[in-house]
Parts: C-alpha cells; sequence; structure tokens
C-alpha cells in the first residue's frame, strides 16, 4: 500500500497548520483512498534526545570507529525514525514558524534522522552525498507575519529556505510550500490567507 507520511509539528490541535493539514488530507483522501496515512506527531511520538549514545554514534560512523553495543542501540532508535521517512512515497509537513524558524521538535527529528550511512554519506572526492530517494513532500507554514504579499514587517523567513537545504542535503528536492499567513493580527487578512491557502492545498492534493 503505498504511504503519505505527515509530520504534524505543532503542539496544539487546533493550529493553523493543523488546519490547513486537514484541508489539504480531506481531499487526498477522497483521491487517493487506496493510500496510507502515516501520522507523526512530533509532540506525542517519541523521539530521542541528540545526545550521548546517538551523538557518539554519528561521530563513530563520520570517523569509521565501530559501534559499542551503547552506540548501536542509540542508532538503532534513529534508524527506525528515519525509516519512517524512506519508506513514504509521499511526505506532508505542516509546521507553524516560530520565532522566524522552525519549533524545535521539527528540528529535533531532522537531528535525528540526519546520520551518516543512513541518510547521507560522505566520500572524499565529491563530499556529502544524500542517500535518500527522492519524492513529492509538501510543507504547509504557518506564520503569524504576512509572507505572501510582502507584508512581513521587514520580518525574515528562515523556515523555508532552513527545510528545503535540510530536506535537499538527504535527498528530497522536490518540495513545495504553502505559506499560510498572516494568522495574526485583522480578520480579513487572515481570512483572505486562509482561502487562498486552502484553495491551493486542495488544488495541490487533487495531483499529489
Amino acid at each position: 500500500m503505498p504511504k503519505l507520511l505527515h509530520l504534524a509539528c505543532s503542539p496544539r490541535a487546533d493550529s493553523e497548520s493543523a488546519a490547513g493539514a486537514r484541508i489539504f488530507l480531506d481531499q487526498f483522501r477522497r483521491v487517493r483512498p487506496d493510500w496510507d496515512v502515516d501520522l507523526m506527531d512530533l509532540w506525542r511520538d517519541h523521539l530521542p534526545e541528540f545526545k550521548g549514545a546517538i551523538l557518539d554514534a554519528k561521530y563513530a560512523r563520520l570517523t569509521g570507529r565501530a559501534f559499542t553495543d551503547a552506540q548501536h542501540d542509540g542508532f538503532a532508535e534513529a534508524e527506525r525514525i528515519a525509516i519512517r521517512l524512506s519508506l513514504a512515497d509521499r511526505v506532508l509537513i505542516s509546521t507553524p514558524m516560530w520565532n522566524f524558524s522552525i519549533p524545535y521538535k521539527l528540528k529535533q527529528w531532522l537531528d535525528v534522522i540526519i546520520q551518516p550511512g543512513l541518510t547521507f554519506r560522505f566520500d572524499p572526492a565529491q563530499g556529502y552525498l544524500p542517500l535518500l530517494k527522492d519524492r513529492p513532500t509538501l510543507v504547509i507554514l504557518a506564520s503569524g507575519s504576512d509572507f505572501v504579499t510582502g507584508m512581513n514587517r521587514g520580518r525574515i523567513d528562515m523556515a523555508t529556505p532552513y527545510l528545503r537545504e535540510a530536506l535537499r542535503f538527504i535527498g528530497i528536492s522536490n518540495v513545495r510550500f504553502v505559506p499560510l499567513g498572516p494568522t495574526t493580527g485583522p480578520a480579513e487578512p487572515i481570512r483572505d490567507a486562509r482561502k487562498s491557502a486552502y484553495r491551493r492545498l486542495v488544488e495541490i492534493a487533487a495531483g499529489f
């Protein structure tokens, strides 16, 4: 059964990014009823801390040293999480923008899976090389400011370029972003932003 991995990155079930994900998934399920949606809630599913055995395992891999038993177990935790991504035919990431970038839980997920020999490798002649196959990926990015029309009051979106580069590093380049903002301020711009984003999400879901 083909699979879509949904990374839910907001701690709030009624968040703007969660609402956008529901709009997308409702249409996606209508178009692809035979697909499995694998939900990974980064605030409920276990994410290991990137320290101790996992961190040591990363440096052991980078320096060509064999794992200790603890490092083997730590790396296995990262491997289990990365496998959920590698098995997905499509990926949906629904996330808020926090302090111009991504929530720390999403950064933690990336830190755990971006491991040598797991999602990338290093070649002395060619440098860093991705190990995952590319797959269509959609990022729903909700923000308090308006990064679509330019009314962002001088704030900078650092989430989009960071996510694009982090995913490209492990092999995922086919990434589309649907910004959803502003989510704060006067009611009319918020309504207009939702309407525009929801329309685009339905259109993308129909062919995703």
